[in-house]
């Protein structure tokens, strides 16, 4: 079955090694059939949550900037899959904002069954990843049909485009083409 993939880069960093891994994962689910959209947080106006949880009774957030669209195809993709720099052992600050504003799917009916997370990092050993897989871990928990059904972790990559040799793309196409 051909599914709709919507893939998030967060990195604001031109060349990021998170958006190379990200495009390792989007030609992969091409290869397999899949219908794949690619939005950048790069140049959108995203505003922090005010926690008003008007959203919950409107299915809309009051803040009038790039989230809302966003949001709008999370809700009606398939597959979610978040690509993100590790920043201080954690995600990016980008991705945690857009989580935060996803609040209006919490009460949606949301099609996403699958979030898939695609990370790098200067480190190199794989603990540099758990605490950005905790924090997606805890998004998904909020959306019982939803489930975290992998990560991509490329690690000793600190300088744009130094993930281009690394062995994770091929993960990252291999993860792509299994969706």
């Amino acid at each position: 079955m051909n599914k709709k993939i919507l893939v998030i880069t967060t990195s604001l960093r031109p060349n990021s090694n998170s958006d190379i891994l990200a495009e390792a994962f989007i030609t992969g689910a091409r290869e397999a059939g899949h219908e794949v959209e690619k939005i950048s947080l790069k140049d959108k106006s995203i505003g922090f949550c005010r926690g008003c949880l008007a959203c919950q009774k409107t299915k809309n957030c009051v803040i009038q900037d790039d989230a809302g669209e966003i949001v709008e195809k999370m809700l009606h993709a398939d597959v979610l899959v978040f690509a993100t720099p590790v920043y201080y052992y954690e995600m990016s600050g980008q991705m945690k904002v857009i989580l935060d504003r996803a609040n209006p799917l919490y009460t949606a009916d949301y099609r996403y069954r699958e979030v898939y997370l695609l990370a790098t990092a200067a480190d190199e050993e794989e603990h540099a990843l758990d605490g950005a897989r905790k924090g997606l871990e805890g998004f998904v928990s909020c959306f019982e049909k939803a489930r975290l059904a992998g990560c991509v972790f490329a690690g000793g990559v600190d300088a744009p485009g130094t993930v281009k040799e690394h062995s994770s793309l091929t993960k990252a196409r291999e993860m792509g083409r299994q969706v």
